[in-house]
């Protein structure tokens, strides 16, 4: 029989004759196409191919890195809430339904669609990495590698794909990475494209229990690092561009023959104004760091100095906001009583 003789006499009108499309067998079934004429279909030399357990793709050629995504979603939603289960035809929002999605992408191929250059195209990686709720019964096969979460994560929308949020695509991606090159480089680019906040990044890698792998650690110092390096230079720059007066810059507070009162991103001695960047971190707990920084700043302001806090993000994402905190502290200062007598040295 000719592979592209007619299987049914049910017209397959409803079906797309563009190449790209990606279906399950119970989706082909509503459509009017049993699993014998779908098998058929997918014979050697026939027009269809069998991606994954269940879903095919309605062409022969060579895959799309989007079609591999699409399919590995549909493989992984298929007996969940995400659609194209039994019973299920072509629901309204197939994997792409973020609210609820049973499964995401994620790993490299979600890096990819977050937008990192470090990470290969979707059609040259070996594996689509899905994330799924831990219960789910569900294995790893072919180029569809099951990741697992007691508590996902809630997914962003990206070219029409639930894809997990970046610290955790990258925590998944490492996590099958023993390349120290590639580690550094995806690490680097989240921070230095603004994808995630170091700390935000380094909690998912130690959630992973990803810190005790000598090449990540390495990574990871490299990644606070360079954070920490880009929040000063955007703090350079919200001091340069807005005009206001030159701090002093990464200095130290003490009493005079007294105790060390704490060190300061910007300090302003005649305003009695002190600066900090909020980079806490992430080795230590949250509530140890929250009790170090209310302790200077508790401590700092009966001593009469106003403290501002600025995250980096803050500084990425509205720089004018955080210039007219600043701006506001600086002139309130002539309201105030005179502040304590602090020696200030360099850092």
């Amino acid at each position: 029989m000719n592979p592209d003789t007619p299987l049914t006499q049910c017209p397959l009108s409803p079906l797309p004759a563009e190449r790209g499309r990606v279906l399950t067998a119970a989706q082909l079934r509503a459509l009017g196409v049993s699993r014998a004429e779908t098998n058929m279909r997918c014979r050697p030399g026939g027009p269809w191919q069998q991606l994954l357990p269940g879903v095919y793709a309605l062409h022969s050629s060579r895959l799309t890195g989007e079609e591999r995504v699409k399919g590995a979603l549909l493989y992984a939603a298929r007996d969940g809430k995400g659609g194209g289960g039994r019973g299920s035809a072509v629901p309204s929002q197939g994997v792409a339904g973020v609210a609820g999605a049973e499964a995401m992408v994620t790993g490299l191929a979600a890096l990819w669609l977050h937008g990192f250059h470090s990470a290969p195209s979707l059609a040259e990686q070996e594996y689509v990495d899905v994330l799924v709720p831990r219960l789910r019964r569900l294995r790893s096969t072919g180029y569809a590698r099951i990741v697992r979460a007691a508590a996902p994560p809630t997914p962003v929308l990206l070219m029409g794909v639930p894809v997990a949020p970046v610290a955790r695509a990258l925590a998944d991606a490492v996590a099958e990475i023993d390349d120290a090159g590639v580690v550094r480089l995806l690490m680097a680019e989240a921070v230095r494209d603004g994808h995630c906040e170091p700390g935000v990044a380094v909690r998912e890698l130690n959630r992973a229990k990803l810190l005790g792998r000598p090449y990540v650690v390495d990574a990871v110092d490299t990644l606070l690092a360079e954070g920490r390096a880009l929040a000063e230079s955007r703090l350079y720059r919200l001091v340069r561009d807005h005009a206001l007066p030159d701090p002093l810059w990464n200095v130290d507070l003490r009493l005079p023959g007294g105790p060390h009162l704490g060190g300061l991103d910007a300090y302003w001695p005649d305003h009695a104004v002190a600066l900090e960047l909020d980079v806490r971190s992430p080795r230590q707990e949250d509530d140890v760091l929250w009790a170090e920084y209310a302790r200077k700043r508790e401590t700092l302001e009966r001593l009469g100095i106003t403290v501002v806090h600025i995250t980096p993000r803050k500084l990425r994402e509205s720089m004018e906001q955080q210039a007219v905190v600043v701006r506001t502290a600086l002139l309130a200062s002539a309201d105030r009583p005179p502040s304590a007598y602090v020696v200030v040295l360099p850092r």
